[in-house]
């Protein structure tokens, strides 16, 4: 057996107060029902631990060690109590948020970032990337909080809510030595013939997934490059003249100098992007939530 939290705390008072009736009289019990606690304390830990002396007690070498660690105990025990109601009204904590290579963390987005931060100074926000379909695993399992990420999502999950942001442009980015790079804008159709550095992968949604829809609409799929990427590197391949990209406008901020961006003359070829969080979040992750809903309204 190991000692009670209260018979640690009955003895620290003890040892504090320097005698069983002052400690007594600050705990508002009977000094018998004291006494009875310590000698419980003793039998169970086979030590004495106090010597009672004509008007005080004093610790034995093994009460003093004793005595030490069990204030140390009570003062962590005080201390995750506070931490655990701090949590529980958001105060504390940390915020673990996920996003996409694709939806990058723009002015728009770290001000929230920062101002949920400067009101929320207990809260530690941890930033990271993955997948559209990592974030909702991640999000589900309770190894994430918060996920921005781009449609379509392949899979729904039961306790991930997902709700719509904001919708940006899709742009051609080819590389600036490229013919089509003289161009003011581009039709879809043209892009028939050539080669794609980044395709879907079968089992995630994301940006890729709604490029290739968007292909799809002018009656082609994207034809592979001899190099391809799914993460922010197409566009060095871009650069590299290995082929061409669909991107969001967003990106152009993030592209290496030798790529150029060419509006499409399509219609309806955007992208969202999409918050997703846990139906029963944490207060300080439904703060964070409600903030990233108001500043970056769904369009």
């Amino acid at each position: 057996m190991s000692p009670s939290l209260k018979q640690l705390r009955y003895f620290v008072e003890i040892v504090d107060a320097g005698s069983f009736s002052l400690a007594a009289e600050r705990l508002f019990i009977a000094q018998s029902a004291l006494s009875r606690q310590i000698k419980e304390l003793e039998a169970m830990l086979q030590v004495v631990l106090l010597v009672r002396k004509a008007r005080h007690v004093e610790t034995t070498p093994a009460g003093r060690a004793f005595h030490e660690a069990a204030r140390s105990i009570l003062a962590e025990l005080t201390e995750a109590s506070a931490q655990a109601r701090q949590v529980e009204r958001g105060e504390q904590g940390t915020v673990r948020l996920l996003h996409s290579s694709s939806v990058p963390l723009t002015p728009a987005c770290t001000a929230v970032l920062r101002e949920y931060q400067a009101g929320h100074p207990g809260i530690r926000l941890e930033v990271s990337q993955a997948s559209s379909e990592q974030q909702a695993l991640e999000i589900e399992e309770g190894r994430a909080d918060l996920g921005l990420a781009r449609e379509p999502l392949l899979r729904r999950l039961p306790r991930v809510n997902v709700d719509p942001l904001y919708s940006e442009r899709l742009e051609l980015a080819v590389s600036c030595a490229h013919p089509l790079a003289r161009e003011d804008q581009i039709a879809l159709e043209a892009l028939r013939e050539q080669p794609f550095v980044s395709l879907p992968h079968p089992d995630r949604g994301g940006l890729s997934q709604r490029v290739a829809q968007c292909c799809l609409e002018s009656g082609f799929y994207p034809r592979a490059a001899a190099a391809i990427s799914r993460k922010l590197s197409q566009l060095a391949l871009v650069e590299a003249g290995f082929g061409v990209a669909l991107v969001p406008a967003s990106l152009g901020r993030m592209a290496p100098p030798g790529v150029r961006f060419v509006p499409l003359a399509d219609a309806g070829c955007d992208t969202r992007v999409v918050l997703l969080s846990r139906r029963d979040a944490a207060p300080a992750a439904a703060a964070l939530a409600s903030r990233l809903r108001a500043a970056l309204p769904a369009q």
